[in-house]
């Protein structure tokens, strides 16, 4: 089984990144932005990290692309996209590189959804959630790429049921 660990918008915050970290043992663990740590923070290592509008001391990439288990994954902040108002530059630029996943932050709110063939996550925040007020990352498991699995965590470990989205989304 393949799996991919979210988070996103940590700010500041260092034993709850060294603590999710240790609690999912997965393929990849992707960072979207605005931890406000430096790359040579013992807590982000092990995350691929991309630079939020928040990360001044952070030398990170706006960016990443990254192959996973038949799946290609397309990672950033969302900030250069405005994603507090609107989905369709990140759309387009996840067409661009043929992303099978879209990972942002920005918005500090909890998101998954399908959007034409690709899949959309914001894992939301585990400082300052908002809509929600439930600090969240989120876990993505597959054993066949088609059909991927995604799970809300609180920041605590706690299984997160009530958002309102589906867990199983069907894509390619």
């Amino acid at each position: 089984m393949n799996s991919v660990l979210i988070v996103s918008d940590s700010h500041g915050l260092t034993t709850e990144l060294k603590e999710i970290q240790n609690r999912h043992q997965t393929d990849l663990k992707i960072h979207c932005g605005d931890s406000e740590l430096s790359e040579k923070a013992t807590s982000l290592a092990g995350y691929t990290t991309v630079k939020g509008n928040c990360d001044w001391q952070g030398n990170f990439p706006p960016e990443e692309v990254i192959d996973v288990g038949g799946l290609r994954f397309y990672i950033t902040h969302g900030h250069a996209y405005h994603v507090k108002t609107t989905m369709l530059s990140l759309q387009y630029r996840a067409q661009e590189v043929e992303a099978d996943v879209v990972c942002f932050g920005h918005s500090h709110i909890a998101f998954a959804e399908k959007i034409a063939e690709q899949l959309f996550i914001n894992p939301g925040s585990i400082r300052s959630p908002r809509q929600f007020n439930t600090p969240s990352y989120a876990l993505l498991t597959w054993e066949n790429p088609k059909e991927i699995i995604v799970q809300f965590y609180h920041v605590t470990g706690e299984e997160i049921t009530n958002f309102p989205y589906p867990n199983t989304f069907f894509i390619k």
